[in-house]
């Protein structure tokens, strides 16, 4: 937290023009807070028991990023909740970084030494590396500062990379313990393999993608004991007819009586010639195609699954490019999509292929280059899960860890339930080495005869390290205990500045994750399995999932599209304020956003809103040259010497802070902005500052504001700025300047979150003002139905009703100059059961009505010949869309939804008939 001593001095406050700037607002006040270190947090605070922590540990964006919607929305979020608990008195961390984001970096950085001619395999490893340094020391901090325009408030001493020195050793020493623990180990298994990026990627990297293709029925010739066709054949259904030159079996299921008698015989492969057998396995479904299914196991997981049981052969005509290997015979060398046609071709020339189906094919696509995975057989590192995932399930189980929404557990629950081992090991440059080492042999080849070694540092001279990288995520899962020091908290190291035992205590356990549920299991589930396996706790008490932001018609936002949307430019648009309380809005928990950019308006009117509700009395409050305040008065009456519309609005902001600070404690971040909006919008400044701003003299010159309606303004505004910071802290960092003189370290970002004084609420102001509330509604829905002008008084009757008329309407008349000046009503009558007067609109009020003459209001014969008109073209339209309805071949013939929507026409029109008789009737 800051020091008085060292804080700046604030800026001075923009002019009060009548509508809010947020340019010059957003450049000034973010300076002021980080050089002011309002954003740091002590570690020492909380090991000496002054604070309690309050901890975030921000999701790192890639190296390559830059700030898009999800960024904006989480990181409003985040802030949110690290402001509020700041000034609620928690020592509030949250620590940001970036992620190294192997194949994306290194994508990026291959693509842009390819326009200056230069190529990653011929510059080799260290040239390249130092190239990719090069590139993140240019352009690796621009996301960071794009967060510092969406105000994040962030302790950027903590700031952390995956690739610095602290990290990388982390990440060396967990694979070295995990293999200590038999939980790493090497094997040669089917992967997913991306051959655009070359490299293997996990499951949860693969999407599923439902793409039109074929299926292919092709005849597998059978063969006698010699090797020669019998003339008979096996029909079987494949998708891939390129993975045919490694078929290395046919499966058929052991109760299918169609092929019982051919288990143990032989076909031979219309591809290659090569003879294989037939064999039976309960893993086939019958009803698929021909029933029988051609065995591929270096290129499938089903069968590389049932080769495994029956022992069959493996091979793999893959090579790493997508081209098939010298295996493939005459289709060597071709691109994997040119050879599923030629295969195809010669098949039907061969006269093979029976038939070609069109078919929807689920399509395995890597989530990074877009490619279509390719199942190969590959030696990599995996990390064995089960053991792992079995102590996170726990913590989730019993409570240590909750999920908000909740439902997001029961998904947490089914992957770690059904969790498979993880391959770490990447062939990238750029990441973190595996560090295993291989003895060589005098020509400089590794030495297979002798075992590796797992090892953070080199054993001995002359090893070599093993060629690959770990997955990102495996750095990127210590992300929340790692960044503080772990697990050698004590030994400084480049990129740790506050690394230390100190700030490990202090801030891990972090409190709150927030992420999406895009990267639930990629990143969620595996800081916890990191956490509680390697500090015996959770990383966090409590994990809020947000929803995707999505286009306004639903879709995702990609480039191919062009339907994304730069929070950059809505922040120049806008402003940063709006664009933050805008995504609060949206922020209903658990739910998608379809985001229409012209949404961010109503976050900018809302900004205006409470600029110009700091105008009308912040023109009372003395100021200096620079526009300081140089006194403000304060409140001197006890609640109870409050007038009624005083004690209504300082109960509503007692009842206003229970509701967000319920809301929030909830992570119900949408309904704690209504609230706050609510009451700034409609309470304080549709009724509260109508109520009590200055009338305007005979010579039109606004009236000075008394000292205590001031002083009551300003606090009860002081306080909505306080609940409103966390969600807008540009445009209410500057209005708080505003309000009174203030030390350099008063800053709002540092104050106390309101907590309303005991006693101060009175239910029964509420209730009587809330009847003033929608009296005057009630008139004021009268002007607009008959056109009648906001600023022409007129007359109305209150007809009080209910067993307790009496008491009620004596109740209204203490109540009586509100309603009067609320309403523009010169001429207010008040009893229980008033009769209601001649040409007078009524309008129901729970147990009461309000009447309006209209006579001298409008011209009563005018709108009587407009309202019989009206209601004449509506009684047209309602017989034309009735006749239609008894049409009864229309009805049989149109859609459901047209039909549908006639009816809805019907009923409409006979409300409006309804509406608009009503409104001849009251004219008399």
């Amino acid at each position: 937290m800051s020091d008085p001593k060292n804080t700046p001095t604030p800026p001075a406050p923009e002019a009060s023009g009548a509508a809010y700037e947020p340019t010059a607002v957003e450049a000034k006040w973010y300076p002021f807070w980080e050089d002011g270190g309002f954003f740091h947090a002590d570690p020492e605070k909380v090991t000496s028991g002054e604070k309690e922590p309050f901890v975030i540990p921000m999701p790192p964006p890639n190296v390559t990023g830059r700030l898009h919607m999800g960024h904006a929305l989480q990181d409003t979020v985040q802030d949110l909740l690290i402001r509020m608990k700041r000034m609620q008195g928690f020592e509030a961390l949250w620590i940001p970084g970036q992620d190294h984001a192997g194949i994306a970096t290194q994508n990026v950085v291959e693509r842009t030494l390819k326009k200056e001619g230069m190529d990653r395999k011929e510059m080799g490893r260290e040239a390249f590396l130092e190239k990719v340094w090069d590139w993140r020391e240019e352009y690796g901090d621009i996301i960071l500062q794009q967060k510092r325009r969406m105000g994040d408030s962030c302790d950027w001493r903590y700031s952390r990379f995956t690739m610095d020195e602290g990290l990388s050793r982390a990440v060396q020493e967990v694979f070295v313990r995990l293999h200590e623990q038999g939980l790493v180990y090497k094997g040669e298994y089917l992967v997913n393999w991306d051959p655009e990026n070359q490299t293997v990627i996990s499951n949860e990297e693969v999407d599923n993608v439902e793409r039109p293709g074929h299926l292919w029925t092709i005849r597998y010739p059978l063969v006698d004991a010699s090797g020669a066709d019998t003339g008979e054949h096996v029909m079987i259904a494949t998708t891939r007819p390129e993975t045919i030159p490694a078929d290395t079996a046919i499966a058929v299921h052991p109760d299918d009586e169609r092929f019982q008698h051919l288990v143990g015989q032989r076909v031979r492969v219309p591809v290659g010639n090569r003879l294989v057998p037939i064999i039976a396995d309960e893993a086939i479904k019958m009803d698929f195609g021909a029933g029988a299914l051609k065995v591929t196991p270096g290129h499938s997981e089903v069968d590389w699954e049932i080769g495994k049981r029956h022992d069959v052969e493996v091979l793999s005509i893959m090579n790493l490019d997508g081209t098939l290997n010298e295996l493939a015979g005459t289709y060597a060398g071709m691109d994997r999509a040119e050879a599923k046609k030629r295969i195809v071709s010669d098949l039907d020339a061969g006269g093979y292929l029976v038939k070609t189906e069109d078919y929807t094919v689920t399509t395995p696509i890597s989530n990074r280059s877009k490619a279509v995975i390719e199942p190969l057989l590959s030696p990599q590192w995996y990390v064995s899960m089960a053991p792992l995932a079995e102590k996170a399930l726990a913590v989730v189980n019993d409570g240590t860890v909750s999920f908000h929404p909740p439902r997001w557990a029961n998904e947490y629950r089914r992957w770690m339930e059904d969790i498979r081992d993880w391959p770490i090991s990447r062939q990238l440059w750029w990441g973190h080495r595996i560090p295993v080492w291989y003895y060589t042999d005098e020509a400089g080849e590794i030495d297979e005869s002798r075992d590796f070694v797992v090892s953070v540092d080199c054993p001995e001279p002359g090893m070599v390290q093993d060629e690959d990288v770990l997955d990102t995520w495996f750095s990127s899962w210590l992300w929340p205990f790692a960044t503080l020091g772990w697990p050698d908290a004590d030994v400084p190291t480049e990129g740790a500045a506050m690394a230390s035992p100190e700030a490990l205590k202090a801030f891990y356990p972090a409190s709150v994750l927030v992420s999406g549920y895009d990267i639930l299991f990629f990143w969620i589930a595996r800081m916890v399995m990191a956490g509680v396996h390697f500090t015996d706790e959770a990383p966090f008490t409590d994990v809020f999932i947000t929803g995707m932001i999505k286009d306004k018609q639903g879709r995702w936002m990609s480039k191919s599209l062009g339907n994304g949307i730069d929070p950059l430019d809505m922040i120049e648009q806008y402003g940063a304020d709006a664009v933050r309380f805008t995504l609060s809005v949206l922020c209903a928990q658990g739910q998608d956003i379809k985001l229409d950019p012209a949404k961010f308006e109503g976050g900018r009117n809302f900004a205006n809103k409470v600029w110009n509700a700091s105008r009308v009395f912040g023109r009372f409050i003395p100021t200096d040259d620079a526009g300081r305040p140089t006194a403000t008065p304060g409140r001197q009456r006890p609640f109870a010497d409050l007038d009624l519309v005083e004690r209504w609005i300082v109960t509503r902001f007692a009842q206003t802070v229970a509701s967000v600070d319920e809301s929030l404690a909830r992570f119900r971040i949408s309904e704690a902005a209504q609230t706050v909006y609510d009451f700034v919008w409609n309470d304080f400044c549709d009724w509260y500052l109508e109520l009590i701003k200055p009338e305007r003299d005979e010579a039109g010159e606004v009236q000075d504001m008394e000292a205590e309606p001031l002083a009551l303004a300003v606090e009860v505004f002081e306080g909505a700025l306080k609940l409103l910071h966390p969600f807008m802290p540009f445009l209410t960092e500057e209005l708080w300047w505003k309000q009174r003189p203030r030390e350099n370290a008063d800053a709002l970002i540092a104050a106390s979150w309101p907590t309303p004084e005991a006693g101060e609420q009175d239910e029964d102001a509420v209730a009587l003002f809330a009847m003033v509330q929608d009296l005057t509604t009630a008139v004021r829905q009268v002007r607009a139905q008959y056109g009648v002008s906001p600023s022409k008084p007129l007359a109305a009757t209150i007809s009080v009703g209910g067993e307790d008329a009496a008491a009620t309407a004596e109740a209204l008349e203490t109540v009586r100059g509100y309603i009067e000046r609320l309403a523009r009503v010169d001429r207010l009558t008040i009893a229980p059961e008033a009769e209601k007067p001649a040409a007078s609109a009524a309008v129901v009020v729970e147990r009461h009505q309000v009447f309006v003459p209209l006579a001298g209001m409008i011209d009563l014969d005018a709108e009587r010949e407009r309202l019989a008109g009206e209601i004449s073209n509506k009684r047209k339209f309602l017989g034309s869309v009735e006749g239609k309805l008894r049409n009864e071949a229309f009805v049989a013939r149109a859609p459901e939804a047209v039909v549908a929507k006639e009816k809805q026409k019907a009923a409409d029109a006979k409300a409006e008939i309804a509406a608009l008789e009503a409104n001849l009737a009251d004219l008399g």
